[in-house]
């Protein structure tokens, strides 16, 4: 990604993209057309964690903005990363009504964080089966949480 870049993107309730801006498709390589009523997770790459997606879903399902580094995949089969904020969209009741998703480029040292948390928590979700997988994957980033005496957003804020 360019350092002026933002790719947004907009779901339903349940992921499905209702909006995406000329540089989700650019660097998806999606066109509009493909895009619009497809899952979001058309462009999740096989190198990302279970547990790091079921931890974003439980904050901006609880209502809570979230944010993460993401490897997506494109449709040619490269891969690029972001720095994610995704939030919640409200009605004017205070209902959850979708989700935004803003993403910008991440810093080179941070990616490298994360593909090694990602790397170790996949690994552990791949020894313990689909059934246990997200407890697995979860487990290796609430130890490296505790050893860091950081929250989640701490340590995704500071890499």
């Amino acid at each position: 990604m360019r350092e002026d870049d933002f790719i947004v993107s907009k779901t339903d309730l349940k992921g499905r993209i209702t909006y995406g801006n000329r540089i989700f498709m650019e660097f998806s390589g999606y066109s509009e057309r493909e895009l619009i009523g497809t899952q979001h997770n058309i462009i999740r790459h096989p190198d990302m964690p279970r547990a790091a997606f079921a931890l974003v879903w439980s904050e901006i399902q609880a209502g809570r903005e979230c944010f993460a580094y993401v490897k997506n995949l494109a449709k040619d089969g490269s891969f690029y990363w972001v720095f994610a904020n995704l939030t919640p969209d409200f009605d004017a009741e205070g209902r959850i009504t979708g989700y935004f998703s803003v993403r910008r480029k991440p810093r080179p040292a941070a990616v490298a964080t994360a593909a090694g948390l990602y790397a170790a928590m996949l690994s552990a979700e791949q020894a313990a089966g689909p059934r246990d997988a997200i407890a697995a994957g979860t487990r290796v980033l609430t130890d490296l949480l505790q050893d860091k005496g950081m929250s989640y957003e701490e340590l995704v804020l500071a890499i």
